[in-house]
């Protein structure tokens, strides 16, 4: 499997802390089927700025010690970068980066209690530069939960989703597990990945995730989550299916 999201690289963020602990991050990926990383350090929050330069360096470290313990993980270069207004600003002077720094693909993260009104008009923008912003873990943000139709806007404007594989698993509590299977099964998501910061409280939890879409929507779907991953990685195309409403009574009744 490729994780499009994770917190490994030791010192930057509220990650792995220090090298003995991203080392243990990447061990226990591997054990949980995991062979590529896309490392994404916060970026532009009130507490983490770091920046592409910062990002690489600490890539080549990690890689670099991955190999002398012969630990078959691959790690890449990213950002899950907070919205902000600057951002692309930023990303045109080099300080943005990209998933695996191909130009494509962008995570971004919004507050957990509501979405920027300038979102739309950024996610246009960047678009227009040849950028595709990728949405982390909407299923946790408050505003989206009570107004799906506020992610199906974005997302019907070019915007991809990644959920949380824990989200899927219940790592979250229930009203979440089961608002992540509705944003999955209403073409709202495009991606499962980790947000792993540790080996403990925030784990990579992809098998059971992964176990769980299963269970639910099949095989063929899982594929093609893996095969959007794949192609974020390269840099390629993702094929998405038309996103669908989710019905507000739907989801109070389902969930609240």
């Amino acid at each position: 499997m490729i994780d499009i999201h994770a917190h490994i690289l030791p010192g930057l963020d509220d990650g792995a802390q220090t090298m003995e602990e991203a080392i243990e991050m990447a061990q226990a990926a591997v054990q949980a089927g995991i062979h590529t990383i896309i490392a994404t350090p916060h970026h532009g929050t009130s507490k983490y700025e770091n920046e592409k330069a910062v990002v690489m360096e600490s890539v080549r470290r990690l890689n670099e010690e991955l190999g002398r313990q012969d630990i078959a993980l691959r790690v890449l270069p990213g950002q899950e970068v907070r919205i902000y207004g600057e951002l692309l600003q930023d990303l045109q002077a080099g300080k943005v980066l990209t998933l695996n720094d191909t130009g494509e693909y962008l995570l971004v993260e919004f507050p957990s209690n509501h979405v920027p009104r300038y979102v739309e008009a950024l996610f246009y923008d960047l678009q227009c530069e040849g950028v595709t912003p990728i949405i982390a873990h909407p299923e946790r943000n408050a505003e989206i939960i009570g107004n799906p139709d506020i992610l199906y806007n974005l997302v019907q404007k070019g915007a991809l989703a990644q959920v949380t594989a824990a989200s899927l698993s219940g790592g979250f509590g229930k009203k979440i597990k089961k608002f992540s299977m509705q944003l999955v099964k209403h073409h709202l998501i495009h991606f499962i990945a980790s947000d792993a910061h540790n080996v403990s409280t925030r784990s990579f939890k992809m098998k059971e995730g992964m176990g769980e879409l299963e269970q639910e929507l099949g095989q063929q779907h899982t594929y093609l989550l893996r095969e959007s991953a794949a192609a974020v990685v390269s840099g390629g195309y993702i094929h998405k299916e038309d996103p669908k409403h989710i019905r507000i009574k739907k989801i109070l009744g389902g969930l609240f």
